[in-house]
């Protein structure tokens, strides 16, 4: 990775100082008020795509399986991840189907296959093409990423149903779960500016 010398300036006491960025871990700080400058996360690249790649496979248990079964008396029903789409369009509510849709299926998949596809290239020193640009686009996505909200649904729904009947929780349930966390864990373990050294943009 070539060095890359910037100007930055701090942002306690303003002193412009020419910053290398190409430090693999650790922080820099300003010599007048030693402020951190930049931080650099501990094995950042290795981490995030472990969690990337975990979140995926989560993802793929999550829609793949039930989430929640319901018994009673000699009937049982099993739902899945879309199950809860489906039923707001059959209720003609298409625009609310369209924002569950977006914030618990669509974001989070899309923010686990951006990071994939910036971070699995940069593992092997290599770039895709419009890296950056994807790169970008991965807070953005973020934003909308709303798992935790659909998680509480899921749970006050369990809660009130428990009365009426037996709640069997499905394999799916356990991994949405666990999947709040892993992508978390993604979002925390990011370095943003050692991906934009490692693409030799200065941000």
């Amino acid at each position: 990775m070539a060095g890359s010398v910037s100007l930055m300036a701090c942002n306690e006491c303003d002193l412009l100082l020419r910053v290398d960025h190409s430090f693999e871990e650790g922080v820099v700080k300003c010599p007048r008020c030693a402020a951190v400058l930049l931080e650099h996360k501990r094995h950042s690249l290795d981490l995030t795509l472990a969690y990337t790649i975990t979140g995926l496979v989560l993802f793929v248990i999550s829609n793949a399986f039930p989430i929640i079964g319901f018994q009673f008396e000699r009937q049982s029903t099993e739902t899945v991840l879309l199950s809860g789409v489906w039923e707001l369009l059959d209720q003609d509510m298409h625009l609310l189907a369209g924002l569950v849709f977006i914030t618990t299926i669509l974001a989070p998949f899309t923010q686990l296959a951006t990071l994939l596809y910036v971070f699995l290239p940069l593992k092997f020193n290599r770039t895709a093409p419009y890296t950056a640009e994807v790169f970008r686009f991965v807070s953005v996505v973020r934003s909308w990423s709303m798992m935790e909200v659909f998680m509480l649904g899921i749970l006050v729904s369990v809660v009130k149903l428990a009365a009426m009947g037996t709640i069997v929780p499905g394999v799916a349930l356990w991994s949405f779960g666990l999947l709040i966390f892993v992508l978390a864990a993604a979002t925390s373990s990011l370095d943003q500016d050692l991906v934009w050294e490692r693409l030799g943009i200065n941000q």
